[in-house]
């Protein structure tokens, strides 16, 4: 079984920042290099909006994959 060894961190920037010159070019790199990190929504806010957007009968027939019917008891 071999072992796998991490690079130190500066040569993994260096190979990635070598990768992307390669592959996009130095202006495209830049454009990569200097684009916006989203933030990510707090869980409870993600969840209340997932809520917020959630068809309740269709979820239900996804999940267990039967319509809900009120005659049905």
């Amino acid at each position: 079984m071999r072992t796998h060894t991490y690079l130190r961190e500066e040569e993994m920037i260096q190979q990635a920042v070598q990768v992307l010159l390669e592959a996009l070019g130095p202006v495209e790199t830049a454009r990569f290099l200097a684009l916006p990190r989203q933030r990510r929504l707090d869980s409870v806010l993600r969840h209340r909006q997932w809520q917020d957007e959630l068809d309740q009968d269709l979820f239900f027939n996804q999940i267990f994959g039967v319509p809900l019917d009120p005659k049905s008891g």
